[in-house]
């Protein structure tokens, strides 16, 4: 009898201990690590650049050796405030990760020279980063939405050695494809009359036209870019703080594909070079075309494809429910050596 109770309370420490060991606990998670005053998460970064040194915005959630997830906002130009909603998913799954402002961007310094705006540039930036925050290829997840799903690529096909899994969000690997879905597939979803309202402001480069923004507001943005309604107030926050000089420069000023210094990105035939676990992720109702990002995750050596059924291009705020478990359970195959099994 004693022999049961003795192999029962074991067993019992063995399966707690395992339990345990698959992720920190509540106190590692959120223990200090640095030392000094508490900033809440928030460091800046110094980076150097061609033209000088400068500063970039990041803020650390929890603590985790195995898993570190760095987050690129989308735009260029754009911010961390797009990717809030994740504050309320991977916290609880012991997932510590990093929101971070580019170069340009709102919260990090904001330089007015011209050649800094590109992708190789970029590049090296994140690089930095990395280094600054201490990832490695034992811990380092790469998380790119839109604008950032090409810097993720990019980073990928230069620096994949640094890490552990890659994840594409809502971002085609080919931007003239992207132009030519939303023109040829989006634009035709639309009421024709204000389709050619909208072309003709293009035509005349009226981009500020406030009629403009009055009709992409409700048959666009909110068909293709998030569809809840009312926005979540992180997103009406984060559009004002939006660099549109940074943004026009390499998107454009149309929302019908790109015609900045991205037009011609293409690395659709590059995917294959690409051997890091990856997960691609899109939307049905995507500003970016569903089937290709699909058909990514079957042209890197190691993929995933997740589409969100009512997903637009925000995804993680108008479809959590398929986004955030796609996506956790991604980051825990990988962790755990089941990706691809």
């Amino acid at each position: 009898m004693r022999k049961n109770v003795f192999l029962c309370l074991l067993l019992s420490a063995v399966f707690f201990s395992c339990k345990q060991s698959e992720g920190p606990t509540l106190q590692s998670y959120h223990a200090i690590v640095d030392s000094g005053v508490q900033t809440g998460g928030v460091r800046m970064i110094p980076i150097e650049t061609p033209v000088g040194k400068f500063n970039v915005w990041t803020k650390r959630f929890g603590n985790n050796p195995k898993i570190k997830v760095l987050l690129l906002h989308g735009g260029p130009g754009g911010t961390h405030e797009f990717f809030e909603s994740f504050e309320s998913f991977f916290p609880k799954e012991g997932i510590e990760f990093y929101e971070y402002d580019q170069l340009g961007s709102y919260f990090s310094d904001q330089p007015k020279d011209s050649s800094l705006w590109t992708t190789d540039r970029f590049v090296e930036e994140v690089e930095q980063v990395r280094k600054a925050l201490g990832m490695n290829k034992d811990n380092f997840y790469l998380l790119g939405h839109s604008w950032g799903g090409i810097l993720a690529t990019e980073y990928a096909l230069k620096y994949q050695d640094n890490l552990k899994g890659l994840i594409i969000s809502n971002m085609m690997s080919s931007c003239p494809a992207y132009g030519k879905y939303a023109d040829e597939v989006l634009a035709k979803q639309m009421d024709p009359k204000v389709l050619d309202t909208i072309r003709a402001i293009e035509a005349r480069g009226d981009f500020k036209n406030p009629k403009y923004m009055e009709l992409l507001g409700p048959n666009f943005y909110n068909q293709h870019l998030c569809r809840l309604n009312p926005w979540p107030e992180a997103l009406t926050r984060a559009f004002p703080h939006i660099n549109s000089e940074i943004y026009t420069m390499m998107q454009g000023p149309s929302e019908f594909g790109i015609s900045g210094r991205l037009a011609k990105w293409d690395r659709s035939k590059d995917l294959p070079k690409i051997k890091v676990p990856t997960l691609t992720i899109g939307g049905a109702h995507d500003t970016m075309d569903p089937e290709h990002m699909k058909w990514m995750a079957t042209q890197v050596q190691h993929g995933r494809s997740l589409i969100c059924p009512d997903g637009s291009h925000c995804s993680m705020w108008d479809d959590q429910p398929h986004y955030f478990p796609g996506l956790i359970q991604f980051i825990k195959d990988v962790d755990d050596g089941n990706f691809g099994k």
